[in-house]
């Protein structure tokens, strides 16, 4: 599951060495993300999941591992 989250927001935000992500990356300290590119990858992974991610839950994120417990205990 964290392969493929992190594969997809490595190819949202251009990132060509995906092992630099890790489960505590921060997308917006870490790999500077900006609001419009978390919006872009939320809705990726939903598309990807097939679930919706609640705004009020996207906005709670911190790192990448929280934003994959989420999907695991949402799909």
């Amino acid at each position: 599951m964290f392969e493929k989250v992190r594969d997809i927001i490595a190819e949202q935000l251009g990132i060509d060495n995906v092992e630099e992500i890790t489960p505590q990356t921060s997308l917006i300290n870490d790999l500077e993300a900006d609001s419009l590119d978390a919006v872009e990858i939320m809705m990726a992974l939903e598309d990807e999941f097939e679930l919706e991610i609640p705004d009020e839950d996207a906005e709670k994120f911190t790192c990448i591992g929280e934003i994959v417990k989420y999907i695991e205990e949402n799909k």
